[in-house]
């Protein structure tokens, strides 16, 4: 039988579990439920390495740019009254999808993993848990040549990054091909860069709510890969994006390489082929526009392939162009005078930058096999890749790559190729662009990527690939059952560490 006494405590005990129960409870509702500018949002919390973080997938920053919204600039988004949900990724921006290697896990790991659609201008953010109180932000572009890219892929996971080194990391979906860059230069009904004008938004909604999730609207950095790393560059040159962000990590990619940026001219030209290919060809520029307004987007994406005369395996169809708005002229000329953020950059390339383009359909590439390629066929592919230039200077390429020590070894023309094609549209880009940039007395430092990760699905031949080291600044070797070795877990933590204290200090 039990004394009075221990009835009353064991009452008073479970009164008081069931009030740090609820204090609890609400304590966390609170941290899940974010009041931003244009409402309430509910995120929710993931466990991570033995820890916590709060995810919001899928938060608006723009009205959906559908009708007569396709092809204009972003437009702000209005109040909500309940609470917006989000704890799903949003959908994907239309693209097409690379096709090229059905079923084959390297090249379908960067298809969109969300539904296709217009309505696709949203954001997402991974907080630490307890949540921090002045935390610096990172802010991610993605890749994928302007013509495709999505930020739920898994390998842009943010929990790592945010449980690992307690930063706010976000990232966003922007508009991408024809629907996110055609351009009639000067015609506000599409004046071209709307990929660009999204990121932008969505770096004003990071200025405007990010203090609410925990972060520091003065400490913002930028990383981006590849086209990613052109677009954080291109805000680098932009001045209406400097009091946006503090820093930028710029991976395989710089405002300054050709693909980049294409003359106003070519843009104007590419949306005037598209124009014709649609059946939308008119006299009038605006009535083009309302054309291809009506088209249901499946038709814009079949066509917009086409609209370059040539394929140099790394074109860009709709890409950014010089509005005389967000880009004033062109990277390299800004560059030289000194037209851009003073502020700390980091930039850096991977070992094997060029393969990846080659087995698209270079001659005698294939990624299964070992792509041992002739002299004719090293002569071809240089036709493919420099199309404007003449047999004099292939030749003095050929002359400049070749390894004449060892003339007779069987890799030597693929190996060649490759560093000509990472050099030309990579290296070389990223290096003058750093290099300029420390001339006038900024900081910039530069890193070089050369582990080739033991969980990657291409052949040994194509090396340390472009995209491969974004696994490893996102942390996902940190997950156990996905069977990295340790060395790529300790490699990977030590890369966040460097991201996280440029991010935080500017220094690596």
């Amino acid at each position: 039988m039990q004394s009075k006494g221990t009835i009353v405590c064991t009452q008073l005990l479970f009164m008081f579990l069931l009030l740090w129960m609820l204090i609890g409870k609400s304590h966390t509702e609170e941290d899940i439920i974010i009041t931003t500018k244009n409402g309430k949002v509910r995120g929710m919390n993931l466990s991570v390495l033995g820890g916590t973080v709060t995810a919001f997938l899928g938060i608006p920053y723009a009205q959906p740019p559908l009708g007569r919204l396709r092809f204009k600039k972003p437009q702000s988004l209005t109040k909500w009254t309940n609470i917006w949900n989000a704890t799903k990724y949003a959908n994907s921006c239309y693209q097409n999808t690379d096709q090229s290697f059905p079923g084959f896990l390297g090249s379908e790991m960067w298809n969109p993993n969300t539904d296709l659609s217009e309505d696709c201008l949203y954001l997402n953010v991974w907080i630490p848990v307890p949540k921090p109180k002045n935390a610096t932000v990172m802010v991610w572009i993605y890749g994928g040549g302007f013509q495709t890219g999505t930020s739920s892929l898994p390998v842009y996971d943010g929990k790592f990054l945010a449980r690992v080194e307690r930063v706010i990391v976000v990232s966003m979906n922007y508009r991408v091909g024809a629907l996110g860059f055609l351009a009639l230069p000067g015609n506000s009904e599409a004046p071209g860069n709307m990929g660009l004008f999204d990121q932008q938004l969505a770096l004003q909604w990071v200025q405007k709510n990010i203090a609410a999730f925990g972060g520091n609207p003065k400490s913002v950095t930028l990383f981006g890969e590849s086209a990613g790393a052109a677009s954080a560059s291109l805000h680098l040159l932009s001045p209406r994006s400097h009091p946006l962000f503090t820093r930028a990590i710029l991976q395989s990619g710089s405002a300054n390489a050709p693909w980049a940026v294409t003359s106003l001219d070519e843009a104007k030209n590419r949306t005037l082929t598209l124009a014709k290919f649609t059946g939308c060809f008119r006299e009038n520029e605006t009535e083009i526009i309302k054309c291809l307004r009506n088209k249901d987007p499946q038709e814009i994406l079949l066509n917009e392939v086409f609209v370059v005369p040539y394929d140099t395996l790394l074109s860009v169809s709709f890409g950014p162009t010089v509005d005389g708005d967000f880009l004033t002229d062109m990277p390299d000329t800004l560059l030289q005078l000194g037209q851009f953020k003073k502020t700390q950059i980091l930039v850096g390339v991977n070992k094997d930058e060029g393969t990846a383009f080659l087995v698209y359909g270079a001659p005698g590439f294939s990624k299964d096999n070992n792509s041992i390629i002739t002299r004719k066929e090293f002569q071809e592919s240089l036709k493919i890749f420099f199309r404007g230039v003449s047999e004099f200077g292939r030749e003095s390429i050929l002359f400049h790559y070749m390894d004449w020590l060892d003339d007779q070894r069987a890799e030597n023309y693929r190996e060649a190729l490759d560093d000509v094609v990472g050099d030309y549209n990579f290296i070389c880009p990223a290096l003058e662009f750093t290099k300029k940039f420390s001339d006038l007395g900024n900081n910039a430092f530069f890193y070089y990527f050369e582990h080739r990760s033991s969980k990657l699905p291409w052949p040994e031949w194509m090396g340390v690939m472009h995209g491969y080291e974004i696994e490893f600044v996102f942390g996902l070797p940190l997950e156990r059952r996905v069977n990295y070795t340790k060395a790529e877990e300790i490699l990977s933590r030590s890369i966040m560490k460097h991201w996280a204290n440029f991010a935080k200090y500017g220094k690596y």
